[in-house]
């Protein structure tokens, strides 16, 4: 079986590698379409990271209200990108701190699969 990845660049940082249901998901959630490449400028990443930031407050609310009494909270589809454990947020921190030293260095994020 072979899996596939999304390889993300930057010459500012360590590159972050995401398997493909993953790397698929941030890009969705930050609203670039998942090609096989792809940029983000660095004047897209502060709407990037908002975005991000959303997505994990509203998982974290999710899961808040999964823990409430009489509160019936959809089940999540087959096709998530969090493994059970594994939040959003363990996901997309690294991507958030990719973008915060790209955005300060003026610095593109290329992604390749």
């Amino acid at each position: 079986m072979r899996f596939m990845l999304y390889i993300f660049k930057s010459r500012d940082c360590a590159d972050i590698i995401m398997l493909e249901p993953n790397g698929r998901r941030l890009l969705e959630i930050i609203g670039k379409e998942p090609a096989a490449k792809g940029i983000i400028t660095p004047q897209q990443m502060p709407s990037a990271v908002l975005a991000m930031r959303q997505a994990i407050d509203a998982e974290e609310q999710a899961f808040r209200d999964a823990r409430r009494p009489g509160i019936q909270v959809p089940s999540q589809d087959t096709d998530s990108a969090s493994a059970p454990g594994v939040t959003l947020k363990q996901r997309l921190l690294p991507m958030i701190e990719m973008m915060g030293r790209c955005a300060k260095a003026q610095r593109d994020i290329t992604w390749g699969v």
